[in-house]
């Protein structure tokens, strides 16, 4: 494994490690946000190690698995796009509040369960 796919997957295991510890410390939104940075940085682990180079400057999860080379379907692909949502929403302050009020503790907890699956799928292609 590339140095700058290890950076990249080293990366996705701690944004996933903080969206637990966001989950006990009972931050429900932050689980959210950091679930979505965790499948991003672990899909851009996968591109920088399948093309040697610098992943692109994007957020939306199923493009980024589509320059990847990855085919992803049925319920995993929508799960993906329900975590780009995620990012775009917690980027602007006027619509946090109202993603925060959505962000419940049981939603956290299918968002982190699904995330976990996810990037042992994805760290399986590295």
């Amino acid at each position: 494994m590339s140095s700058t796919s290890k950076h990249w997957m080293e990366q996705a295991i701690y944004d996933l490690d903080t969206a637990r510890a966001m989950f006990d410390s009972g931050r429900y939104l932050y689980v959210l946000f950091c679930c979505q940075q965790a499948a991003e940085k672990m899909l851009k682990a996968i591109i920088a190690e399948r093309t040697k180079g610098l992943p692109p400057r994007i957020h939306q999860l199923m493009r980024l698995a589509e320059v990847a080379g990855l085919e992803v379907s049925g319920e995993r692909a929508e799960f993906l796009r329900e975590l780009s949502a995620y990012y775009i929403h917690t980027r602007y302050p006027e619509e946090i509040k109202d993603l925060a009020s959505q962000a419940k503790k049981e939603e956290a907890r299918r968002v982190l369960d699904h995330t976990e699956e996810v990037l042992q799928w994805l760290n399986s292609m590295l």
